[in-house]
């Protein structure tokens, strides 16, 4: 079947093929760099770009990260630990620290989101996606079933800690420590939250 041109495109349908391939063939480092390229450009499309991303931004759902990163972490295969651990042809390779980095892989792409968020002062979409993560992390700790938990013993504690405090450091609003605290309190298997307050700022103390 011959595809048809767009009703606003003067190209032939084969070409609009070829650059819709163009497009989905680009890795996300390319695409990135030409939206900074025609970004700088043509102040128009730069403000266009800002709306576009602004878009796919304002939907932040902690419940929905949540649930991505417990089937993420609960599909970890115990398996490649064994097989990528031990006596290597490039030296020892502790299990248990290899099981601690797949667990660090598999929030990476979560924790980025968060920062980018961070990074254009979205303070409020960071704290949802913080919230989220913190869910996850705490929901495979207590319902995980993969037997590749029990070589990531303190995994799930030590990046819980790790995402709070880098969440916190970069965090600009003071009132979402308190969101934070009442979320974790109620999300999350973590017996006390304290939030000292000092003259200048807030200091968030989590308590096991």
């Amino acid at each position: 079947m011959t595809q048809k041109p767009t009703k606003n495109s003067t190209l032939p349908p084969s070409k609009l093929a070829i650059n819709k391939q163009v497009l989905y063939n680009l890795i996300s480092e390319h695409a990135h760099g030409i939206l900074i390229r025609l970004a700088d450009e043509d102040a128009k499309i730069s403000k266009r770009i800002e709306e576009l991303a602004l878009e796919y931004l304002t939907d932040v759902d902690p419940d929905g990260i949540a649930e991505d990163i417990f089937y993420d972490l609960n599909i970890l295969d115990v398996e490649d630990v064994w097989n990528n651990s031990g006596s290597t042809r490039y030296g020892y390779v502790d299990p248990n620290e290899l099981a601690f980095e797949m667990f660090e892989e598999t929030l990476e792409p979560y924790i980025d989101d968060l920062r980018k968020c961070q990074k254009i002062s979205m303070d409020e979409k960071a704290k949802l996606h913080c919230m989220g993560i913190l869910k996850g992390i705490d929901q495979f700790e207590r319902e995980g079933t993969t037997e590749f938990k029990d070589w990531a013993v303190d995994a799930p504690h030590e990046n819980f800690i790790q995402v709070f405090e880098e969440w916190k450091k970069e965090n600009k609003n003071p009132d979402n420590l308190e969101d934070m605290d009442g979320f974790i309190k109620n999300n999350c298997n973590y017996s006390a939250i304290q939030i000292i307050a000092t003259d200048n700022e807030s200091t968030f103390c989590i308590f096991l």
